[in-house]
């Protein structure tokens, strides 16, 4: 696939995402944007990611794994029950993620946009 045809393929791609340090959530909204896709929502908590889990219209969720001392992994078990796939970032990369979500893409911060397009593909591809 070239990159042209990735772009292609993730254009209007709803995201719904997890980010708690506020510099880092406007560098993956831009590169979210970039890449021709949608921010459905955003959250900068564990409790609006909650909340947000539950009603978010998005295609993908992209979870910090720590959101200010929590795990986002309760929000994780409410996307992969409503099927909305969900790719992990984290600074620990897959040593951070419990047991349960192994098996889930995770993304080690920070990452280039490159390297971000492929995990988004592969998480769609996978759909999980």
């Amino acid at each position: 696939m070239t990159t042209a045809e990735a772009e292609r393929s993730l254009t209007g791609l709803r995201v719904f995402l997890a980010e708690d340090e506020f510099p880092v959530l406007q560098l993956i909204e831009d590169m979210i944007e970039e890449l021709g896709c949608r921010i459905a929502d955003s959250v900068t908590n564990i409790s609006a990611a909650l909340e947000a889990a539950e009603t978010t219209d998005a295609d993908i969720a992209i979870l910090d794994v720590n959101l200010r001392g929590q795990n986002a992994f309760p929000v994780a078990a409410i996307l992969k029950r409503r099927g909305i796939p969900i790719l992990f970032s984290t600074g620990y990369g897959p040593a951070g993620l419990d047991a349960e979500w192994k098996d889930f893409d995770v993304i080690q911060k920070p990452f280039p946009l490159d390297i971000f397009r492929s995990a988004i593909e592969r998480t769609m591809r996978e759909g999980r």
